[in-house]
């Protein structure tokens, strides 16, 4: 599932290809992608006539800025958009089609059907699903380290299901927990609320260098995933511990390893993320000491991010 680089890529070039554009009528193929309204063609005839405004993002979602109206969609597995001129032949998997008055048509095509669409008036998309519950924005001003530590510190639960878990911290996938943790020097396993303080600050750092790192790359292609214009991303090949099993860790040369946490596939290294144990923790909070072998911490990212806008699988353009 594309997770918020991935999204991120998606949603600055949207915003290239659509932004100004007046749908003139819309064209719903598979009628399970539109999850509000119930009425398929109310869907249909609400959006004609409607001109996009702005492409935003909340986490994972893309939420397309209209006039008058406000389509949140989510890309799930597979889930893509193109932009093609009205006469290009429909392709396989194409499921909604936005025809706009200018000739060309926003298509949208999903292999594996599980994408979502949710239409809403403008702000009324905050307060239900689903974006409702949703928790803090890695990339926003908001985000800060005091914010971070409320929302992650107190849980009791392992700290790989915590930073996957998006009522706490959205955007955040299986690839990205894997790097941050990594970075960070902590062990998927290790309890969230047995987390020191130098700790908490290593992974909030983390975890902004991660994603910032990501979407300057254009995001990770591991399946599917292309850009706007049809290409791939590029982090991938910038990916320290996911992926690499059986490889030597770049940090110490001993073997990745991968296990399974919270139903998820999860790459560590034994040796720079060491197991939690109640003697590794002493007083209330406090680590005994960083693993060897595991580098610095990158330097803050947060003023590069937070200049950002704020605002797939892949876009065609």
């Amino acid at each position: 599932m594309p997770e918020l680089p991935e999204v991120e890529t998606v949603r600055r070039t949207l915003t290239g290809l659509i932004v100004g554009k007046t749908i003139q009528s819309v064209r719903v193929l598979l009628p399970r992608i539109i999850q509000r309204p119930d009425d398929i063609r109310r869907f249909e005839l609400e959006l004609a006539g409607h001109r996009i405004l702005d492409v935003g993002r909340r986490g994972k979602f893309l939420r397309i800025i209209m006039d008058g109206l406000v389509l949140v969609s989510h890309l799930r597995m597979e889930g893509r958009y193109g932009l093609y001129d009205g006469g290009d032949p429909l392709e396989k998997h194409t499921h909604v089609i936005f025809h706009f008055t200018d000739g060309t048509e926003l298509r949208y095509k999903d292999v594996r059907q599980f994408g979502t669409m949710h239409l809403f008036l403008p702000g009324e998309e905050f307060s239900h699903k689903p974006l409702a519950k949703l928790g803090l924005e890695p990339l926003d001003e908001a985000f800060t380290e005091e914010a971070f530590r409320k929302a992650i510190s107190r849980r009791t639960t392992k700290i790989k299901p915590a930073l996957l878990n998006q009522e706490y911290v959205v955007g955040l996938g299986n690839i990205y927990v894997d790097e941050a943790l990594f970075r960070a020097g902590i062990h998927p396993e290790r309890p969230a609320n047995r987390l020191g303080d130098a700790e908490l600050t290593r992974l909030y750092e983390a975890i902004l260098d991660t994603l910032t790192e990501a979407v300057e790359a254009g995001g990770s292609s591991i399946k599917s995933y292309v850009n706007g214009q049809g290409e791939m991303g590029m982090f991938q090949h910038s990916l320290r511990i996911y992926g690499r099993q059986g490889e030597p860790c770049v940090n110490c040369g001993q073997a990745v390893e991968k296990t399974v946490v919270g139903g998820r596939g999860t790459h560590f290294c034994p040796h720079c993320q060491p197991p939690y144990t109640e003697e590794s923790v002493v007083g209330k909070g406090s680590v005994q000491a960083k693993p060897k072998g595991r580098t610095k911490a990158v330097a803050q990212a947060k003023g590069s991010a937070s200049a950002r806008a704020h605002t797939g699988n892949g876009v065609r353009g």
